[in-house]
């Protein structure tokens, strides 16, 4: 479990401090880090390693239904994509995780009990994260207290914005206390964040204060993962790993929707973190399409045709 180390206890001991570690970081890049991830996209991945790539990313997959018309039933039956995304095909793999509000954490866990996938809640007000500290850590409990084995939680972009570091630092290692045994997540809203410079701010942020996994976005604003953002998350796990030996994951969300996006942002992991972590542990994909096409092209591969409008269901 991630925990503060020793090296970070002055840089949190204040908002000045904790200011000055984060704006010590080295700048970034905009137009090198922008090239990289254009660079690396045009990667050409062969069939064999494309089926492995395909498979991979499926075992990668939280599948994600964050409505306020989701149902139970509704739930259940992503529950049973969960476990057999291919119902003709039982050697597909399952998908890492079901994400959905904490008000759902119970109908999940029945629906998937035993089955090793597991239950995502995103929690703290979700997706804006405007509330107080006492609600979003009753709506982790909530979560937890369901069953929900992991919790994406987000954090407070205005306060975060405004420079107000420690209050974030604060809440984030809160909800890491209110989530016990559970993975948390901490989702930044990178497309709020306005800077690459800002991103790298709460990508260490997010680390120090104990987060389980780095999160690019809800999914629910008009820029959410892109190659560059998560690249430039990835290099800072990297770096933390390098310099305290803890191992973070990272999760992009939202606007992922094809196979071949899923394949490049896989391509990202390995030339950059490296290959500890091509594993659902430690990389995430939040997502809800994008299960459907990694299914038809997994399909393309095996049979050498396309299937027809009915091989997947719609969520």
């Amino acid at each position: 479990m991630p925990t503060i180390t020793h090296e970070f206890v002055d840089a949190t001991a204040s908002d000045s401090t904790l200011r000055r570690f984060l704006h010590g970081l080295p700048g970034v890049d905009a137009v090198g880090l922008e090239a990289r991830a254009a660079s690396l996209g045009t990667r050409s991945i062969k069939t064999t390693a494309k089926a492995y790539a395909i498979d991979l990313a499926i075992s990668m997959i939280d599948l994600t239904t964050l409505e306020g018309a989701d149902t139970p039933g509704k739930v259940r039956a992503l529950a049973a994509k969960a476990l057999r995304p291919d119902p003709t095909d039982r050697t597909a793999p399952t998908t890492a995780a079901l994400c959905v509000y904490p008000d759902m954490a119970a109908t999940a866990v029945a629906a998937l009990a035993g089955s090793g996938v597991k239950v995502a809640s995103v929690a703290t007000a979700f997706p804006a994260g405007r509330a107080s500290l006492g609600v979003k850590l009753a709506d982790t409990r909530d979560a937890v207290d369901a069953g929900a084995d992991e919790i994406d939680m987000v954090i407070d972009r205005g306060a975060f914005l405004a420079g107000h570091y420690l209050k974030v630092y604060e809440e984030i290692r809160a909800v890491k206390e209110a989530a016990g045994a559970a993975r948390l997540k901490v989702i930044f809203e990178t497309g709020e964040l306005s800077t690459y410079d800002n991103i790298r701010r709460a990508s260490w942020l997010g680390m120090i204060a104990g987060a389980d996994f780095i999160k690019t976005s809800t999914g629910k604003v008009g820029v959410n993962a892109t190659p560059a953002n998560t690249l430039l998350m990835l290099e800072a796990v990297r770096d933390f790993r390098e310099r305290t030996g803890v191992q973070i994951g990272v999760k992009p969300a939202g606007g992922i929707r094809t196979s071949k996006d899923a394949i490049k942002f896989l391509v990202l992991v390995n030339e950059t973190a490296g290959a500890d972590w091509l594993d659902n542990h430690w990389f995430r994909f939040g997502a809800s399409s994008l299960l459907n096409d990694l299914l038809m092209q997994r399909q393309k591969l095996s049979t050498g045709r396309y299937s027809g409008p009915d091989y997947v269901t719609v969520d």
